[in-house]
C-alpha cells in the first residue's frame, strides 16, 4: 500500500487532481471558514457580553433564569459533536439554503457549532478586563452600555483578536470534517480521493494545505493581537 505512493502513474494522477481541483477546493474552504466565522462572531460576541456582564454583580445584570438558560444553551451546543450536529440541523439547513450538501449548506451547521465557542471565548476575554477600570467608569457616571462599549470591549480587543484566530482555526477543522457528509472544499477532496479511492498523495496534500492555513491564521492572529496590546506598548515606553 505504501509503495503505491511512489508509483509514477499514481503520482501523476494525484498531481492532475491537485492541479485541477485544489484551487477551487482551497477557495471553498477559505470562503466557508471566513463566512462562518463572521456569522459566528456576530452571534457569539453579543452573547459573550451578556454572559460576562449579566451576572448579579455584573455591569448588565440579567434575570437569573435567563442567564441560566443562556449558559445551558451554550453548553448544550458545545457538547454535541460536529458531525452529529450537522445531521441534526439538516432540516434547518434545507430550509435556509434549499439543500443539505455542497459548500453553501455547510455554513449553517458551522455557524451553529461555532457561535457557542465564540461566545465562551468572548466571555473569557471580557472577564480579563481590570475590575478597577470598570469601577472607575462607574464612579464617573458611565452607563452600563457605555462601560461595555467604551471600557470592556476596547480593553479586551487584543484577547478577542487572539481568540478569534483560535475560533477560525477550529471552524477550519470543522469545515474539513464536513466533507464526510457532502460538504465542499479540501475535506471533500481528502475524503473522496484519499479515503474512498486510496489516492493518499491527494489526502496528504489536502492535509498539508490545511496545516498551512492553520499556521497562517494563528500567526496572523498572534501578531495582530500583540500589536493591539496597549499594556505591552506602555511597558515598552
Amino acid at each position: 500500500m505504501i509503495e503505491r505512493l511512489f508509483f509514477s502513474e499514481a503520482l501523476f494522477g494525484a498531481w492532475e487532481i491537485i492541479r485541477t481541483q485544489f484551487p477551487l477546493a482551497l477557495w471553498e474552504t477559505v470562503y466557508v471558514t471566513l463566512l462562518s466565522a463572521l456569522f459566528a462572531f456576530l452571534i457569539g460576541l453579543p452573547l459573550g457580553v451578556l454572559l460576562a456582564a449579566g451576572e448579579r454583580d455584573g455591569v448588565l445584570p440579567l434575570p437569573s433564569r435567563l442567564l441560566r438558560l443562556l449558559n445551558w444553551v451554550v453548553n448544550l451546543l458545545r457538547s454535541v459533536p460536529f458531525l452529529i450536529l450537522m445531521i441534526l440541523v439538516f432540516p434547518l439547513t434545507r430550509l435556509i439554503v434549499g439543500t443539505v450538501v455542497g459548500t453553501a449548506a455547510t455554513v449553517v451547521p458551522l455557524v451553529i457549532a461555532a457561535f457557542p465557542f465564540a461566545a465562551r471565548l468572548a466571555e473569557s476575554s471580557l472577564r480579563e478586563v481590570d475590575p478597577a477600570l470598570i469601577e472607575m467608569a462607574r464612579s464617573m457616571g458611565a452607563s452600563p452600555v457605555q462601560i461595555v462599549t467604551r471600557v470592556m470591549l476596547p480593553e479586551s480587543v487584543p484577547s478577542l483578536v487572539s481568540d478569534a484566530a483560535i475560533a477560525v482555526t477550529t471552524i477550519l477543522g470543522y469545515s474539513a470534517m464536513s466533507g464526510i457528509l457532502g460538504g465542499g472544499g479540501l475535506g471533500k477532496i481528502a475524503i473522496n480521493y484519499g479515503y474512498y479511492r486510496y489516492q493518499y498523495p491527494v489526502m496528504l496534500a489536502a492535509v498539508a494545505l490545511l496545516i498551512l492555513l492553520v499556521q497562517l491564521i494563528q500567526t496572523a492572529g498572534t501578531r495582530l493581537s500583540s500589536r493591539l496590546d496597549r499594556r505591552k506598548k506602555h511597558k515598552g515606553e
